[in-house]
């Protein structure tokens, strides 16, 4: 698969071009190309490139407008990309009202929107003969057209956007709000698709109808794309601890030696194993290797496990009812690669890591992933590509009026 490649950064924002962009580049061209054979051969041809790279400069500058107001926001933007389909800002996570929402998805059109005022006023500062006024006023008039396309409500486009953010102030509930847009999205595009196969059909405008039918795909899996991230980020939120953790850990006795210990339970075995150490009936902490190799070794026959363990309360816990969502965020904002889960009694009830976390989200989606991957993911500590648990789980905000 080709990689997006790296043309520069503005504020901050990594651009990137799609290979596929130079086809449609191409065929901008050639279209505006055509339309001004009236300048001549070689100016019009050359003023067919110009608009094609300043449209593509509009589409940048549109989403440049959705990314700067994002990042007022405090919202990390990951990257701008130009594309076949014009332009999509990668934004980290989700605005926390849906106020912030609507400012974020109206940003793109009003650039837009301003444009179009602009270069309209332009133009008519321009003389009439002269062929830059009909570059111009050609721009001016793309651009409204982009801005009046992106507002159709129905993700993935602007529009959708805007209806996510109204639904999510009308129910009060972001994720249904994302659901009812996306589902605009996808009758929109099977809307587009069945009117791209009526022109082919009646006008035989071949290359229209395919477009429609391009864009009515396109919009219909980016649509149902939000559809199941969103669908994945409820169930993270339902999702708690307690079904997610396993009991992959043994308990010791804390009063052991740590001579005894290492030949009881170290030698045993060549795989990593956690340690929980107990003394009266009560748990006392974290027995760590690490913290065994750094005791020497002549103190072995006389120190205990309580001499090294790591406390309860010093290590990264949470509750048997703590949401997936939450578990999934402290784990990757603090790098851990497990966690504790106490009961209500204060009691050690379960570990989590990466893998636990994927094998309980596959049995819940009825995902097909083997028991080898679960524990590739459990050594590397890393999410499948195709399930980034960590980003998703980090736009699972609390909802706000």
């Amino acid at each position: 698969m080709e990689k997006n490649w790296q043309i520069g950064s503005l504020f901050g924002i990594p651009l990137f071009l799609d290979p596929l962009w130079f086809g449609i580049l191409g065929l901008v061209t050639l279209n505006f190309g055509l339309a001004y054979q009236e300048l001549g051969t070689v100016t019009g041809w050359t003023a067919g490139l110009v608009m094609a790279l300043l449209l593509f400069a509009s589409v940048l500058l549109h989403e440049l407008g959705h990314s700067l107001v994002a990042q007022s926001q405090g919202i990390k933007v990951n990257s701008i990309t130009l594309f076949l389909f014009g332009g999509v800002a990668a934004i980290e996570e989700e605005s926390k009202t849906p106020g912030e929402a609507f400012q974020v998805a109206i940003a793109g059109p009003m650039v837009s929107i301003l444009l179009f005022g602009l270069l309209s006023l332009g133009s008519k500062l321009i003389p009439d003969t002269s062929a830059l006024h009909l570059m111009v006023g050609d721009l001016a008039r793309i651009n409204l057209i982009v801005a009046l396309f992106n507002l159709i409500p129905g993700l993935p486009l602007d529009g959708g956007q805007v209806l996510k953010a109204a639904m999510w102030k009308i129910t009060g509930d972001r994720y249904q709000a994302v659901h009812i847009a996306a589902r605009a999205g996808q009758i929109l595009g099977y809307s587009a698709i069945a009117l791209g196969f009526a022109i082919d059909f009646f006008t035989r405008e071949v290359i229209t109808g395919l477009w429609l039918v391009l864009l009515g795909w396109f919009g219909i899996r980016n649509a149902n794309s939000y559809d199941r991230i969103t669908t994945l980020q409820e169930t993270l939120l339902k999702l708690v601890a307690a079904d997610a953790m396993t009991r992959d850990f043994r308990v010791v006795d804390a009063k052991q030696t740590l001579r005894q210990f290492a030949d009881i339970y170290l030698l045993e075995t060549a795989s990593s194993q956690i340690y929980f150490a107990v003394a009266d009936g009560r748990y006392q902490g974290l027995v760590t290797i690490d913290h065994l190799r750094t005791t020497e070794r002549s103190e072995w026959e006389t120190q205990t496990l309580q001499n090294i363990v790591q406390p309860l309360t010093e290590i990264p816990t949470v509750t048997e009812s703590t949401s997936v969502a939450d578990i999934i965020n402290k784990m990757e904002n603090e790098q851990l690669p497990r966690i504790t889960v106490l009961s209500p009694a204060g009691t050690v009830a379960g570990i989590i890591d990466r893998g636990d976390i994927v094998k309980c989200v596959a049995e819940k989606f009825n995902l097909q992933i083997n028991d080898a991957e679960i524990k590739r993911i459990k050594e590397e500590g890393n999410y499948p590509p195709k399930l980034q648990l960590g980003a998703i789980a980090k736009s699972t905000v609390p909802s706000k009026n």
